[in-house]
């Protein structure tokens, strides 16, 4: 359960290595520069990739009715 932790790292890896690879104006992501667009997109899909390491993370569970007893 411990490599849910390294979904953590997608955004931060994906947003950084992006303008590295293509540091060009052209193409444009919606009619921004491609850096600025590539940034935007990471952007909005770290919120779903954090939630999902939250939602797959054991630690987040809420105890049995057993364990909250204790």
């Amino acid at each position: 359960m411990k490599s849910i932790r390294y979904l953590a790292w997608i955004p931060p890896v994906g947003s950084l290595l992006g303008p590295l690879l293509h540091n060009d104006v052209h193409p444009f992501i919606l009619g921004m520069p491609f850096i600025l667009g590539w940034i935007s997109v990471w952007l909005l899909l770290t919120t779903p990739v954090m939630a999902l390491v939250y939602l797959l993370d054991p630690a987040n569970r809420e105890p049995a009715d057993d364990e909250a007893a204790t």
